[in-house]
């Protein structure tokens, strides 16, 4: 007899016929070079755990204090009783560490997406998105209700064009990229588009996920990469991927900080960030202002590892991050080449429509500070054993 959800197993069929059904893996070790992944020993080369912070021991001791100061939930949210002095630390920290005034920190990056933009414009304004912006800066847009309207990928000068077109349409309006775009590792050209936006009446919003603990001086990010401090109203950022931990921040004009945390709705309706997580954010700062080696030793290895990938003839795309997609077109393939990579002993999972365009599959292979040489050679060697045994080399 006939469900209302039935249709949802003929969707699943067809993603499966389509190549793009998602088989989970488990993970059954901590984050690092090495993982144990359904019960098999295997290189890493899937996680954004860029600077290997994720089981740095002093990362994980400070989880471990604050879990025995302070217990593990945080029994509110933060504007009834769920701030304790350690966010309040935390947001200090991230300011100065990103030198800026102030810091507000969610639940991860996606609720700071959530919150940050319809909290800036709702019906009677626009917004002008990047046309490749990651699925959170999708999603914050439309809760905003805002009217949306795309500007050429990485493009000033289409950002300009639909500028002017649609000068005096609105109320307020927001123009938002992503900074490290994650599924093709290019950087957002943020001064240009500054240079752009200051002439019209606009918030500039950059989202850093992927540009925190990679660009910039110590990995400050892609506001300090382009020493565009006070300039961008408004730097989203995460704590759960170079930072090794969970969570995210909003940080840039003080004003935007306090509506926030008057109007940022996962802010005021959703329970605060746990404090092990707090104080292990904290010890990753610590860690980041003491020392260049890790982010030094990132980018080392992105640069050895693409070049290599170069030479045996693989597609690396345009990234200039260590973010390195293996491009391979078609869905179905691009998973037949991460199964036999996982056998031969490489992580590395494929990604397809919808989080890249349908034809532009590709396997997207994270670099992290955690690598040693002997890794990378080894990978290297698996990765064109696959690639020939499939002919994409």
């Amino acid at each position: 007899m006939p469900t209302p959800l039935d249709w949802i197993t003929t969707e699943l069929n067809n993603l499966k016929e389509a190549g793009l059904y998602n088989q989970i893996r488990t993970l059954e070790s901590p984050q690092g070079a090495w993982l144990v992944v359904d019960g098999k020993r295997t290189l890493n080369f899937c996680s954004n755990n860029y600077l290997g912070l994720a089981n740095h021991p002093r990362v994980v001791q400070a989880a471990k204090d604050a879990a025995d100061k302070y217990g593990v939930g945080p029994g509110a949210v933060r504007t009834i009783a769920g701030t304790l002095g350690l966010h309040l630390e935390l947001e200090k920290r991230l300011a100065a560490f990103k030198k800026v005034e102030t810091a507000i920190t969610f639940q991860s990056g996606f609720s700071a997406n959530l919150a940050t933009i319809p909290a800036l414009v709702g019906k009677e304004d626009v917004i002008f998105s990047d046309r490749l912006n990651h699925a959170s800066i999708i999603d914050g847009c439309r809760l905003a209700k805002s009217k949306i309207i795309p500007y050429e990928h990485c493009s000033p000068d289409s950002l300009k064009e639909v500028l002017d077109e649609h000068r005096g349409e609105y109320r307020r309006a927001l123009v938002v990229t992503d900074g490290v775009f994650s599924m093709d590792g290019d950087v957002a050209p943020l001064d240009e588009i500054y240079q752009v936006t200051r002439d019209y009446d606009v918030i500039l919003m950059v989202d850093d996920a992927h540009g925190e603990g990679v660009l910039g001086e110590g990995g400050r990010g892609i506001v300090d990469h382009f020493n565009l401090h006070g300039k961008v109203d408004v730097e989203v950022g995460t704590l759960s991927k170079a930072f090794g931990v969970v969570g995210g921040v909003v940080a840039g004009n003080p004003l935007v900080v306090e509506w926030l945390y008057q109007r940022g709705r996962p802010f005021l309706f959703s329970s605060a960030m746990t404090l092990p997580d707090v104080a292990a954010c904290i010890e990753s700062v610590n860690i980041l202002e003491e020392s260049t080696e890790l982010v030094d030793r990132l980018w080392a290895n992105a640069k050895y590892f693409k070049s290599e990938m170069k030479t045996l003839g693989f597609d690396t795309g345009v990234s200039t991050t260590p973010i390195t997609p293996v491009m391979l077109g078609e869905a179905p393939l691009a998973q037949e080449f991460s199964r036999k990579l996982f056998e031969a002993g490489v992580f590395a999972m494929s990604i397809g429509f919808p989080t890249v365009p349908r034809g532009l599959a590709r396997i997207r292979v994270m670099i992290s500070a955690a690598h040693s040489n002997d890794d990378l050679d080894q990978a290297l060697g698996i990765f064109k054993d696959v690639g020939k045994d499939l002919r994409v080399i």
